[in-house]
């Protein structure tokens, strides 16, 4: 997966507190395999479309400058539900590089780990901050620095975040579960050299 070093993008404010993950994508597009060209109209489906495919407009996924923001500010407890990992192969079909939120489902925060999108947790009363931030000043960027481990938004107020050592090693590098498996090869290598050969029992 890319690397997360620093990333800047304009905010989406998703002001839906205990967005789940069937929100995040319907459970019928589940089967449906991550090549699909329309695999990034999953994401928020029902929310964004009406029973015609339509888009309905005030969602704000719908509007400008919104549709085009990679950074989404939440609400309380994003991506609770089921453990889908879809949920964030949605997010990562359209570009979504990180998410920030007061608190996020536990294995969803983990499924954004291994895929790339970084899972940012910051108080609610800052995540309201800037939710508020970004529909008085649609278009407004933020800026994520992971080694300094901060937000920073275009006015040069900066929120510091927690991140567990091991997770942002994870993402600095670009490692997804193979990835981590792939740094211990030279070991790998040395057991299977040296354990005993038992091909002739």
């Amino acid at each position: 997966m890319e690397p997360f070093t620093t990333f800047r993008s304009l905010g989406i404010p998703v002001d839906i507190p205990n967005c789940d993950t069937d929100q995040i994508i319907p459970a019928r597009y589940l089967r449906v395999a991550r090549t699909d060209p329309d695999y990034p109209r999953f994401l928020f489906h029902d929310l964004r479309f009406d029973a015609d495919g339509i888009e309905k407009p005030d969602f704000i996924y719908n509007q400008e400058p919104y549709r085009d923001g990679k950074i989404i500010i939440a609400d309380v407890n994003w991506g609770c539900g089921s453990s889908r990992e879809q949920a964030v192969y949605a997010l990562a079909a359209n570009g979504i590089r990180c998410v920030i939120a007061p608190s996020f489902g536990d294995i969803h925060y983990n499924n954004c780990m291994k895929q790339g999108v970084l899972p940012v947790r910051l108080s609610r009363a800052d995540c309201d901050t800037l939710r508020r931030h970004m529909h008085d000043a649609p278009g407004a960027e933020l800026e994520i620095d992971l080694e300094r481990q901060t937000v920073t938004a275009l006015n040069g107020t900066t929120f510091g975040f927690e991140i567990g050592e091991f997770d942002k090693h994870r993402m600095l590098k670009g490692l997804d579960d193979i990835g981590i498996t792939n740094g211990f090869e030279a070991d790998i290598d040395a057991f299977e050299h040296s354990r005993p050969d038992y091909s002739w029992l």
